[in-house]
């Protein structure tokens, strides 16, 4: 066989970027992009943790003990013996505690004779996984329940701070998910009836932007949440502040969407659609929205991490969401006294979840926008 025919040949035709989907150059163009490959694996595993926060959490998000306040983090430790000689793969040290006569406080400092054994899947606090099914193992904690187990330390009440920081990735996630969800179908529609149909329309969803857009961000977060009643149901909060961010985060997609609809809605494509018979709603969904999807692709990407930083930054000054509801912003709350931090520098250790997750959603959305730009060969 020729090398022509080889060239050719079905198979490889087959398999050539001249006859792949869209989404199949997406991919492949994705893969290339091995910092986005690697954000997106990161992404996937938050929210794994937000899905089975009950399981991987040692204890529940409100479990306290005042026996071991602003205990410091415990260093899990392999293969190691108690005092009575006997072999634990997996164990933490426990505290001894010790009183500052000068400030009357006490410090725990960890106790190397102290062994406190761990294992996987051990039985601990029974809950409700996904409010269906009764359970009670967990993926890590000590053997014997009740013992002290404080991965990130422990805060003012003696409560779990690492368990806490599990059980807050879901309402932190959760708000830019459905925040962004909110959002892009706002972003879409507004931006997209405005740059099809202009006029006086245009003119008035336009300008709208623009009054959203010149009124300061963080003063239009406190008088919105504001409007949320103080006693009102902590889940009533988190759908208020969700659809608070959501009404504020919609402005520059539409505009983006806008511009790219004027762009179209000329070009030759589209007119041929149009004679063709093509519904408008046919047009706009099958011939004018995938045709920019990297520009959505890319605002929605980062519209994530921005829904995610204002949920923190509002529930940290306190007009977000409120206790017994746990987020990484109600969690930085306890950072914001100087006594406390210079004492437990632990309690900010909810914010590096809120870096880790803000850096992975920007690089997984660059390797997106790269991937799905119809000019990129």
């Amino acid at each position: 066989m020729t090398d022509q025919a080889i060239a050719l040949s079905p198979e490889r035709i087959q398999n050539s970027d001249a006859v792949a989907g869209q989404w199949k150059l997406i991919w492949r163009r994705f893969r290339r992009h091995r910092l986005a490959l690697a954000a997106g694996v990161v992404i996937l595993l938050i929210y794994l943790v937000a899905l089975l926060a009950e399981v991987l959490a040692p204890v529940s998000s409100q479990t306290y003990d005042s026996r071991y306040t602003y205990a410091p983090p415990q260093q899990i430790k392999f293969a190691g013996y108690d005092a009575a000689g006997q072999f634990h793969p997996l164990y933490v040290n426990g505290y001894s505690m010790k009183v500052d006569p000068i400030a009357l406080s006490r410090n725990y400092v960890p106790d190397p004779a102290v062994v406190i054994p761990l294992g996987f899947f051990v039985k601990g606090e029974p809950y409700r996984l996904w409010g269906l099914f009764d359970f009670d193992r967990h993926l890590i904690g000590p053997i014997e329940m009740g013992k002290p187990f404080y991965l990130f330390g422990a805060d003012r009440l003696g409560r779990d701070v690492f368990s806490r920081t599990v059980h807050g990735t879901r309402v932190s996630m959760s708000v830019g998910l459905i925040g962004v969800a909110i959002s892009l179908i706002l972003g879409i529609i507004l931006g997209g009836i405005s740059g099809l149909y202009g006029g006086w329309v245009d003119d008035v969803i336009q300008r709208s932007i623009e009054l959203i857009n010149s009124i300061p961000t963080i003063p239009l977060w406190m008088g919105l949440a504001a409007a949320v009643p103080i006693s009102a149901d902590p889940i009533l909060v988190y759908l208020w502040i969700t659809i608070i961010l959501s009404l504020i985060g919609w402005t520059d997609l539409a505009r983006v969407v806008r511009g790219r609809f004027l762009s179209l809605k000329t070009e030759d494509f589209v007119i041929a659609a149009r004679l063709d018979g093509c519904s408008q709603m046919r047009i706009i969904w099958r011939h004018m929205v995938p045709s920019f999807m990297s520009h959505i692709i890319a605002s929605v990407t980062l519209a994530i991490p921005t829904m995610i930083l204002a949920e923190t930054a509002l529930s940290f000054l306190g007009i977000g969401l409120r206790p017994p509801v746990v987020s990484w912003g109600v969690l930085l709350q306890e950072a914001q006294n100087i006594l406390a931090v210079s004492s437990a520098p632990w309690l900010f250790l909810p914010g590096l979840a809120v870096i880790v997750t803000v850096l992975a959603l920007n690089f997984l959305g660059d390797g997106l926008r790269d991937a799905a730009d119809p000019y990129e060969y």
